[in-house]
């Protein structure tokens, strides 16, 4: 059962929150500022000076490593020179003209090693984020750059760290031109709207969990970009809240005509009197969440369609808030979806308790 009155009660909060999940969490800025540190301490941008790519080849790895490289390639798609290609091992055609990207938290991934070492062998630059220690650091060691966490946080929450890995490797290679440091910012801008203290009617994630909570979360995307966000948002809400969400670009969601239905009488209040059991019932409301992040003519287009069809759903445009980039956007609104995440995880129960993890210290 929710208990949504634990999302208004600061101290309750702190105490079911024993893993410091929030804390850490809010660390998404510090995150990103730690590998731009680190990035520049291993000159990354100097070693990547290259000149233009045969290919980009993004690794996707289970965890976190699926939805952000998801989110690389959608960011990259649109005026990226080369071709971009994401796959769960390095493909058998890599040479030295290609770049490879992985992140991984997992230091024992003996696949993603043996990948690495393999496009390493065949003189491919790899840049690698993950672990200091390990089989898979050891695949790229002397062969490639590490970029290893030095900010504490649990896989599920590293999303932050290897996201700003991959746009630094990205802006190395001239391929895209993203301002960490900036993100950064309004990552922590982020945290501090939604920090345990501020209540639901003022915290964007507090609310945006209420929304969801004891329905199923349809978020649908208007934009490539928003997709890979709502893939991530689904990850964090599995993760956390053991919530399962559909996650579609819209076009293809309405042509899908029985769940069509359903979202467009998501909107209606349960019956409280319904019996749980009977199988005829619609016991489990859907909750729409449009979700965009680009702007302009199309996804305007696009959203005025879906909010005509869907006229009951929530639209979430970061554009709407804040003045930034799409990188940002993107970013801030995945942050968001991470938090609203664990607050829907800890006021329904599904996680807390003794720690996962020993919390960065200031």
């Amino acid at each position: 059962m929710l208990d949504d009155t634990l999302l208004d009660d600061p101290a309750r909060l702190a105490e079911a929150d024993s893993a410091g999940l929030l804390r850490a969490a809010a660390m998404a800025g510090a995150q990103v500022r730690a590998t731009a540190e680190l990035a520049a301490e291993l000159e990354l941008s100097e070693r990547l000076d290259l000149g233009r790519p045969r290919a980009v080849v993004l690794i996707d790895r289970p965890g976190v490593s699926r939805t952000l490289t998801r989110l690389l390639a959608a960011l990259l798609a649109p005026s990226c020179p080369v071709p971009v290609v994401v796959a769960e091992v390095v493909p058998s055609w890599i040479g030295a003209l290609d770049v490879v990207f992985a992140h991984t938290d997992d230091p024992g991934d003996r696949e993603l090693a043996a990948s690495l070492e393999r496009a390493a062998r065949y003189g491919a630059s790899v840049v690698l984020s993950g672990p200091s220690e390990g089989p898979v650091a050891a695949a790229v060691a002397g062969k490639g750059l590490l970029l290893a966490p030095r900010i504490p946080v649990p896989p599920e929450l590293a999303f932050p760290r290897g996201l700003a890995a991959g746009l630094l490797t990205a802006n190395a290679l001239g391929l895209l031109i993203s301002d960490v440091q900036v993100l950064a910012d309004q990552l922590d801008l982020e945290a501090e709207k939604d920090y345990l203290a501020r209540e639901s009617f003022a915290n964007p994630a507090k609310a945006l969990a209420l929304r969801v909570a004891d329905r199923v979360p349809l978020l649908w995307g208007l934009d490539p970009v928003a997709v890979a966000v709502g893939e991530h948002a689904a990850h964090a809400f599995a993760a956390h809240a053991a919530t399962v969400c559909d996650v579609e670009d819209y076009r293809q969601a309405l042509a899908r005509p029985a769940l069509r239905r359903a979202a467009q009488s998501g909107g209606a209040e349960r019956d409280i009197f319904a019996d749980p059991d009977d199988p005829s019932g619609d016991n489990i409301p859907t909750r729409v969440l449009l979700l965009s992040v680009r702007t302009g003519p199309a996804t305007d287009a696009a959203r005025y369609q879906a909010e005509d069809l869907l006229p009951g759903a929530d639209v979430i445009a970061p554009a709407e808030e804040i003045e930034a980039d799409e990188i940002v956007r993107a970013a801030v609104l995945a942050l968001r979806f991470e938090l609203a995440a664990v607050y829907l995880g800890l006021a329904a129960g599904s996680i807390g308790g003794a720690g996962r993890f020993a919390p960065a210290t200031a």
